[in-house]
């Protein structure tokens, strides 16, 4: 055990030491630290690893990285953890990364989105094997985290398939495209021989949110020199429920998820000088998310949204999601001379079906009242949903010359994107409106109303990219890099960005390190024709919100222009020192700023001049769009601090990692048609969902300690304060929600049986520690507290066995 976990953090050490440019292959490392060594023929192959961050054909060990790179190799969260999927277990082990399970937000319960740096999921671009992976369906709408933003739901790949996480933090869209704003995530997958297999249990220390994980993962040969990883996993987390006062008709918590999953990653050699390989991911997801509760007899709620013939006592109707995602990319890999190239083409799919139970239609149980019945409806209702998919080819090729200056890599490629973006509308009684007139009862079905057939319908663009790329050793202390990329979308033109890097290594343990960009970032297709009508709750009343598409009627009386991209422009300045073999230290500053970035509006009322009219005739009392309006300046630090050393007969390692930031408005534009309205345009709450979505600062301090057969692991992670408006807002003599600074803490102890056997116990959030509590009546799911920081839950245990065949 003590010799597996001296592997393993060493694995980690390195991946730090590679962040700071002082080491060497930490992904090789990192498949070293989860396996037995390879025999030769096998571990040949890592010796050359090409780092997110840099397209260099060849690296050595000793090569700096010139841009900030984290490597987490995934073992102890697979075989250790107090987390069952990626999301969250980044949320406790990168602080530039955050990742708040949502509740009380409709489609965004279902669905982890996840950021870097405080900004947007929408401007992290995330990669599997170095191949973009596509985004989901869901545009998040509520919630206090990423409203306004599409992202990658990074918990449809499992966990037991996954070698390690790459997280570049500087601005890149010049070396990958869109959206790598904030950084890039690559997710390396296992493609090794062998098989282990994980079985999980957890639950909240109230008894609830019950979580069962079974993963498995084998790899076999391809005859002589090829590989196949298999992946299989199960995971059923049951729903938990913090509703205050105890016995309220409201669920709010976890909603209930039921994934299977299934991973396929390897390559095959077909000649001695080209290698097949491929990758292939589905989940299937059942899932459900509690709405508002409406209330019963003696409420405003009947008839409006309830009928005392079904649910006298009130009822709390429940969000179903069917979710789908699929991912897959083949590609071929050959020598043309000292040329290396690539050729691949990867496909992504995610489609969300929303079922509405324990629910009903008033305006049809109204209706059947007005007509001698009892006053009924359906109880369930498809209400539709969406889809997104996308086709991804690539061809690169690069060469290194280690003639030329003291070492020179140059990479060019070009990219096809194509992009299909769907609604579906759901069945007729799931939004009409049956009684023609709403007065007795409201239209569609309680809880998430369904797309109409004028929501319904495809939209497709395409894209093409070509980028240089160029990285130089201009002495043994110097290195820098360049990239330039072209990308042309069909809806929106063209666009070009840039990047400039450098290394500079003032000594053998000390480097210095900076780069500047531009970047950009496409409108989604899911922010152009997302259409839908929506309940929201104000003050704990219901309001029917239309989320109106940019591009149509009511989008275009408000004089609203259409979509374009956001630019950005990025700086980083950072070092690192490694003063000994078992020690590594890495700090980075950064300026993010973001121009015309696009948001949710604020909500346009019946009152407005300009569409209120049309607001009124189409019995809606608000409307939201998208639009480029706002300009935000993003600064921030990163650093990190590992170490190791002998202690008590064992070996301790410490790991110390902090981020800071901070997010502005700097400007609003307003359409000539909305000039002085910009208050409405991007209200105060809307502003403080932008600003601080996430924490402005998170730290976590690690401690590993193991033993013989014992190993014992402590985590405390500290969440910094946020500040998000309130419905009445500060004019209304209401402050502001004020979450104060929060520390949590991980604590586990794993005793290893043999070298292939071991159980893990813990507990997560041990000290049971909440947010601070708030007016329920000016939160945004209407409970004490958002969910924002560590979530709402508190304290959870578990239990993890591993074993390796």
């Amino acid at each position: 055990m003590t010799q597996h976990r001296t592997r393993l953090f060493r694995a980690v050490h390195y991946a730090i030491c590679l962040a700071g440019g002082l080491a060497v292959a930490a992904p090789a490392l990192a498949q070293d630290a989860q396996a037995p060594a390879e025999p030769a023929s096998e571990a040949k192959t890592l010796d050359t690893v090409s780092v997110l961050g840099s397209r260099r054909s060849q690296r050595s060990s000793d090569t700096a990285s010139i841009s900030p790179v984290d490597v987490l190799p995934m073992a102890q969260a697979t075989e250790e953890g107090a987390q069952f999927d990626l999301a969250q277990s980044l949320q406790y082990a990168a602080p530039s990364f955050n990742s708040t399970r949502q509740t009380g937000a409709d489609g965004a319960d279902l669905i982890d989105s996840a950021a870097l740096r405080g900004l947007g999921s929408d401007q992290t671009l995330v990669l599997v094997n170095g191949k973009r992976h596509h985004t989901t369906a869901l545009v998040n709408l509520f919630g206090a985290r990423n409203r306004g933003n599409t992202g990658t739901d990074l918990n449809t790949i499992p966990l037991m398939a996954i070698d390690s996480v790459e997280i570049l933090r500087d601005g890149a869209a010049a070396q990958y495209g869109s959206d790598a704003i904030a950084g890039v995530m690559n997710i390396a997958l296992k493609k090794r021989k062998g098989c282990e297999a994980v079985a999980g249990w957890g639950q909240y220390s109230r008894g609830d949110g019950e979580n069962w994980l079974a993963s498995g993962y084998c790899g076999v040969g391809l005859g002589t020199d090829g590989v196949l990883g298999i992946t299989l996993e199960y995971q059923d987390r049951g729903r938990s429920d913090r509703s205050e006062p105890k016995g309220s008709p409201r669920i709010i918590g976890d909603s209930k998820i039921r994934n299977q999953t299934l991973f396929l990653n390897g390559e095959k050699p077909l000649t001695d000088n080209a290698t097949l390989y491929f990758t292939a991911g589905l989940q299937n997801r059942d899932a459900s998310s509690a709405a508002f509760a409406r209330e019963g007899i003696g409420s405003e709620d009947i008839p409006s949204r309830n009928s005392e013939a079904m649910y006298p006592n009130g009822f709390v109707p429940f969000i179903d999601g069917d979710l789908e995602d699929r991912f897959g990319t083949v590609g071929l890999r050959w020598g043309m001379g000292e040329w290396q190239a690539d050729l691949s083409a990867t496909y992504g799919y995610n489609e969300l079906r929303y079922d509405i139970n324990h629910t009903l239609n008033a305006s049809i149980a109204n209706l059947d009242l007005l007509n001698g019945g009892r006053g009924v409806s359906a109880s369930s209702f498809d209400a539709g949903g969406f889809s997104f998919r996308q086709n991804t080819y690539n061809f690169d090729v690069s060469r290194y010359y280690d003639t030329v200056f003291h070492g020179f890599n140059a990479a060019f490629g070009l990219e096809r994107r194509d992009e299909r973006y769907s609604i579906f509308a759901g069945e007729p009684g799931s939004y009409i409106d049956a009684d023609g007139v709403g007065v007795g009862g409201n239209a569609g079905s309680q809880g998430f109303p369904g797309f109409q057939p004028s929501d319904a319908g495809s939209h497709e663009r395409d894209s093409w990219a070509a980028y240089v790329d160029l990285e130089a050793d201009f002495s043994d202390r110097l290195t820098t890099g360049f990239a330039l990329r072209y990308e042309d979308y069909s809806d929106f033109g063209d666009t070009l960005t840039g990047k400039l890097a450098a290394g500079f290594r003032a000594t053998d343990t000390l480097m210095l390190r900076a780069s500047a960009s531009t970047g950009f970032r496409a409108p989604s297709l899911q922010q152009k024709y997302f259409s839908s009508t929506i309940t929201d709750f104000i003050n704990g009343e219901p309001v029917d919100v239309v989320i109106a598409p940019n591009g149509g009627t009511i989008a275009n009386a408000a004089g609203l222009p259409l979509l374009k991209d956001e630019t950005s422009k990025n700086y980083t300045l950072g070092l690192t020192w490694s003063p000994t073999a078992n020690t590594s230290f890495t700090l980075d500053a950064y300026r993010i700023n973001i121009d015309d970035r696009i948001v949710l509006s604020g909500r346009f009322d019946t009152s407005d001049p300009t569409i209120g009219a049309i607001l009124d005739s189409l019995g809606v009392g608000q409307a939201q769009f998208f639009v480029n309006s706002v300009d935000t300046k993003t600064e921030g630090v990163d650093l990190t601090f590992n170490h190791e050393a002998e202690w008590g007969g064992g070996k301790l390692g410490t790991f110390v990692a902090l981020n800071v930031n901070r997010t502005k408005v700097t400007g609003i534009h307003a359409p000539p048609a909305l000039v002085g309205r910009e208050d409405v345009l991007l209200s105060e709450r809307e502003r403080l969902f932008i600003e601080q979505g996430a924490p402005k600062s998170k730290a976590v301090v690690g401690f590993d300690y193991s033993r013989g057969a014992w190993e014992g692991d402590l985590k405390v992670i500290y969440f910094g304060a946020q500040t998000l408006g309130t419905f009445t807002g500060t004019a209304g003599g209401v402050p502001n929600a004020r979450y104060e600074a929060k520390t949590s803490a991980d604590v586990s102890v794993t005793y290893a049986f043999s070298e292939n056997t071991k159980l893990t116990v813990g507990g997560a959030n041990v000290f049971d520690v909440k947010p601070t509590r708030q007016d329920p009546n000016e939160t945004d799911n209407g409970h004490v507290f958002d969910s924002v920081q560590f979530g709402l839950n508190g304290a959870a245990y578990f239990v993890r066995l591993w074993h390796r065949f």
